[in-house]
């Protein structure tokens, strides 16, 4: 078998990685460079922000995940030289909301978790700006530093004989045989697969809208900011109102994220800057007198409830889909990847698989 993979995200390159595991060989399109899109642009937090927020095939993908991710970044570094930097630092949720759901949350799911008064958190983080937030702490939850994540995955592949990674490269149309099958033609160049898998984030729809296909996946923004370096200035992830600030072993603080429904539009702006300034420097003030090293945004693929498309494609017989991970890329890729790679090749799949079937009407939360 073979596969053409049109999207180089996360999604579409730990996918490769799973099927050339499996011999499988693989081709993968993008639009621009390998792993350039909102893979690179997220801030790596490796867990759903309020995760007893989201529906359990969501929590079923990421506990698997999170699982996986330590031995994947020990083998990427191995393999590659580049290590992508899983840190489990523990991520400390600020005065959180609904937290009358969390005890059974936690103990459905077999989380660990500690609830914590103001002098505990502040204790946990010295340089928080009060001593009055309460919080949630959860100590196995960690983030990778997706950057280098992106690239030991774009270094293993190239190494690989049966990968052929191809940037610079945008799907213009599909040709269709009679029965349905479907080839891709890119760049005036005509590429044909026993198989096809669209992993192309918030241009998903795009993609397939060639083929009349629409799909509830459209681009939402998100700014972030990244101040210099500060090593020990705090110790884990901490979580307010949606906000965050995530360390980086190299004493770097990503800040994020906005969320924004600006279409196509990265463009970053003033008034984001200045929010997510305020916001930091409100949980750490010792950040005011830090320069902010950059600031940038990426388009995540919003889909309904956040859940995932993964499954093959109604109508197709070799074209499959594997996108709308929302805000969630990052936390679900490695599980989403896996999953994929056990529909298409007959496996006994790691969990469930139809929650995320084209065919499941996500307006109706009574399936969950």
């Amino acid at each position: 078998m073979d596969v053409l993979i049109v999207g180089g995200g996360i999604i579409g390159l730990l996918l490769a990685k799973e099927l050339l595991q499996k011999s499988v060989s693989v081709t993968v399109l993008d639009r621009q460079a390998i792993g350039k899109e909102a893979s690179w642009a997220g801030g790596g937090i490796v867990s759903p922000l309020y995760p007893w927020n989201y529906q359990p095939c969501i929590t079923a993908l990421a506990s698997w995940a999170q699982e996986a991710y330590p031995d994947l970044a020990e083998e990427l570094a191995a393999e590659t030289g580049i290590d992508p930097e899983f840190n489990q630092c523990g991520l400390l949720m600020l005065d959180p909301p609904d937290r009358g759901k969390i005890t059974n949350w936690a103990e459905r799911n077999d989380k660990r978790y500690e609830v914590i008064d103001g002098a505990e958190t502040h204790a946990l983080e010295p340089a928080l700006g009060s001593s009055e937030w309460h919080g949630v702490w959860w100590p196995d939850i960690g983030n990778v530093r997706n950057p280098r994540l992106l690239k030991s995955l774009e270094i293993y592949l190239q190494r690989h004989s049966e990968c052929k990674l191809i940037p610079e490269c945008q799907v213009t149309r599909f040709e269709q045989s009679p029965g349905g099958r479907v080839a891709v033609v890119a760049n005036e160049q005509r590429y044909q697969a026993d198989k096809v898998v669209v992993c192309a984030g918030a241009w998903s729809n795009q993609v397939l809208n060639q083929l009349g296909i629409e799909l509830p996946i459209e681009p939402v923004r998100g700014q972030m900011l990244v101040f210099e370096p500060s090593p020990g200035l705090i110790n884990g992830i901490i979580l307010h109102q949606g906000r965050y600030l995530i360390p980086r072993l190299d004493g770097r603080i990503v800040v994020g994220s906005t969320l924004e429904y600006t279409g196509y539009d990265k463009s970053t702006t003033t008034k984001a800057r200045q929010e997510l300034l305020a916001s930091a420097c409100q949980l750490v003030p010792a950040l005011d007198s830090i320069p902010v090293e950059a600031h940038w945004a990426g388009l995540r693929p919003g889909s309904p409830h956040g859940i995932p498309f993964i499954g093959e494609v109604p109508g197709f017989p070799n074209l499959y889909l594997n996108a709308g991970h929302f805000r969630n890329g990052l936390v679900l890729a490695p599980a989403s990847a896996r999953l994929m790679r056990n529909i298409l090749l007959g496996e006994a799949p790691i969990v469930d698989p139809v929650p995320y079937g084209l065919d499941v009407a996500r307006q109706s939360l009574d399936y969950y």
